[in-house]
């Protein structure tokens, strides 16, 4: 075990019950012509995750560590989708609506897939979830259990949005949760700055805040032999 300086305290890692959890990091969120870009977003935001979420990434694979990344879509007939959320976007670029990368956020289109740096490796754990939690409808929490994973290294898209929700589920289900800030990202920067506040805040009411200039060497410590 070792300690990543974190907000509000140091934060106590063990490879072997520790996942790094990758959001949503999708090629209609973060590419220029994509879903995001198309609401009026400035991806460039998001981009700005990609570099040093690469080389958590890397440091996690050398750990040894459990790797699950997620992405947000739905079926092609579009039947979990429920219309409130079918609603949102602008009329013409909508869930399903052809878009730049194929039919938005549907599974198995390019858009969907994960952008190409941080592609998954064979044996790291895919997730398509249907909302914005990682937890709701789901196997996650099947996949946690069965790896004895109780602490959570937490990365993605957006802050506001789906890390947060994703935080909040794994709180209520007693997971221990450290969202990497520099690996995180949102189109509004109040919006990044206020959400990383909410979970350090208060005595860590949600979990820790650290930047992966603490969690990488944090990293490789913990996982050399003593």
């Amino acid at each position: 075990m070792t300690s990543v300086d974190a907000l509000p305290t140091p934060f106590e890692l063990t490879p072997e019950t520790t996942a790094l959890v990758i959001i949503d990091m999708q090629r209609d969120f973060l590419l220029p012509g994509g879903f995001g870009e198309s609401l009026g977003n400035d991806v460039s935001l998001l981009q700005k995750a990609i570099g040093p979420l690469r080389d958590l990434l890397e440091a996690a694979r050398a750990a040894g560590i459990l790797v699950v990344h997620t992405r947000e879509g739905h079926l092609p007939d579009l039947s979990d989708c429920p219309p409130a959320k079918l609603q949102r976007g602008n009329p013409s670029h909508r869930i399903g609506d052809p878009g730049a990368f194929g039919r938005i956020l549907i599974r198995g289109e390019y858009g969907h897939d994960i952008v190409d740096e941080l592609a998954p490796v064979e044996g790291e754990i895919v997730i398509d979830k249907p909302g914005k939690g990682a937890f709701y409808a789901t196997e996650l929490q099947d996949v946690l259990t069965a790896a004895g994973v109780t602490r959570l290294l937490v990365t993605g898209v957006t802050t506001e949005v789906c890390v947060h929700t994703t935080v909040r589920e794994a709180n209520d289900r007693g997971y221990e949760c450290l969202v990497v800030s520099d690996c995180v990202g949102s189109y509004f920067p109040e919006f990044q700055r206020v959400g990383l506040d909410m979970i350090s805040a208060q005595g860590g009411i949600f979990g820790w805040v650290a930047d992966s200039a603490a969690v990488v060497p944090a990293l490789a410590l913990a996982s050399t032999p003593a």
